[in-house]
């Protein structure tokens, strides 16, 4: 029997446990895995420095590095978010609907778990925690794949993950990594319906695609993350400069950075400049317009291809527009329907920006590095979901959950 499918029996068999426990004991294991993170801090950081050293020697860019990257700091922020986690209500049996009909039948509409959840991503290894945190809070199990860059940080956080969770009610099964690093053991998930309930794929673009194109396991799709910040001729420049700088810089390198400036035409060369000058400042390659480039010479010219490429790096695509619908126009021909945000004191195209724009998350005056589970209020994410089926936007306890309807009768038969 090969790994995944061998991985995939056993979580399946736990589900069937896990999805009956108590809120209680689920939070109780939340509680004594965030404590053994911590516990085994220097075991996860000697493994993480492995695949940083591996990461190293085949020339991995530098964001991609901060990525994969752990630290105490790190480790212990992800243990925090498992005790968030805790403190977040359990979704789990919540009576969504209740239907009283005229011949005395009572219909309830209950929150039930997916069951068995596959997640297929690449290089942070914190998702690996929020994935196990998240799925066991909502009584699902989970069959986890990660990145060969990520292998050696993967294997001891879930080392350390299922011993914790041996000591508790749960079943240490419920977790699983697939530990093959071969193109095959994704194939191989990809058509595990005899398992898996659901698939969820993170990572670049070609990764998603893959998923979506080839699985016959039901696929929420999250989305690669060309995302765009559009200043208005009417934005407070400061605002705008802060928003745009925040949106890039802060952390380039993952899916709700923005990919593409778009700036109306009328908007001061002035504060342009500025902005230009501020990106470069902050080792930021500009690609521009024609428009762009005679005002900062500079810059280089963009491509169509340019527009189509989500970055996770220090390069920025600048565009010109002449009015809103020209931006709206380019967000829908080269947005992923991820995060898109407008600069702007005026609330009538605000308004207009926000109708006409579909993304899972648009903006206006803030920043769409907010496109977060944690910022959202919802703990940890599994992924941000930029399809419109079961789940949209940051993937919170909710997004994990189906639904069952339980029928209460009194000997109604039908007619």
């Amino acid at each position: 029997m090969s790994e995944v499918n061998d991985k995939a029996r056993l979580a399946k068999e736990a589900s069937l446990v896990l999805g009956r426990l108590s809120s209680e004991k689920k939070n109780a294991a939340l509680s004594v895995m965030a404590d053994a993170l911590i516990a085994e801090k220097a075991s996860i950081i000697h493994a993480n420095a492995e695949d940083l050293e591996r990461g190293r020697q085949n020339g991995t860019a530098l964001p991609m590095l901060d990525r994969l990257s752990l630290t105490d700091e790190r480790i212990e922020e992800i243990a925090s978010g498992l005790r968030q986690i805790i403190d977040l209500p359990d979704p789990i049996g919540d009576i969504l609907e209740v239907i009283k009909r005229p011949n005395g039948l009572r219909i309830e509409k209950e929150r039930v778990p997916l069951g068995l959840i596959g997640i297929i991503y690449e290089a942070r290894p914190n998702v690996t925690v929020d994935a196990v945190g998240l799925s066991l809070k909502t009584g699902n199990a989970v069959l986890l794949r990660g990145g060969s860059s990520a292998l050696s940080s993967n294997k001891q956080i879930i080392h350390v993950l299922k011993q914790a969770l041996a000591k508790t009610d749960l079943p240490a099964d419920a977790i699983q990594l697939v530990e093959d690093a071969d193109r095959s053991s994704v194939d191989e998930m990809l058509r595990c319906n005899e398992y898996l309930d659901v698939i969820i794929p993170r990572g670049g673009a070609s990764l998603i695609q893959n998923v979506v194109q080839n699985s016959t396991v039901p696929v929420i799709e999250t989305g690669a993350g060309i995302c765009h910040t559009y200043i208005d001729a009417a934005a407070d420049p400061e605002m705008a400069l802060q928003i745009a700088l925040n949106a890039k810089v802060q952390r380039p390198s993952v899916c709700n950075a923005m990919e593409t400036l778009l700036i109306h035409s009328d908007y001061g060369a002035d504060a342009i400049l500025e902005l230009a000058e501020q990106f470069r400042n902050s080792a930021v390659e500009l690609r521009g317009c024609e428009s762009f480039l005679k005002l900062v010479p500079w810059a280089t010219a963009a491509t169509e291809e340019n527009y189509a490429t989500e970055y996770n790096d220090y390069i920025l695509n600048v565009r010109m527009v002449d009015h809103i619908e020209e931006a709206i126009d380019h967000i829908r021909k080269y947005g992923t329907m991820h995060s898109e945000c407008i600069v702007t004191r005026n609330p009538e195209t605000a308004a207009k920006f926000m109708e006409q724009v579909d993304a899972a998350a648009v903006y206006h005056n803030a920043s769409t590095r907010f496109t977060d589970g944690f910022e959202f209020g919802f703990g940890a994410e599994i992924g941000i979901s930029t399809q419109k089926l079961h789940a949209r936007g940051p993937m919170g306890l909710p997004a994990l959950t189906s639904t069952k309807y339980r029928i209460y009768g009194s000997g109604q038969i039908k007619h």
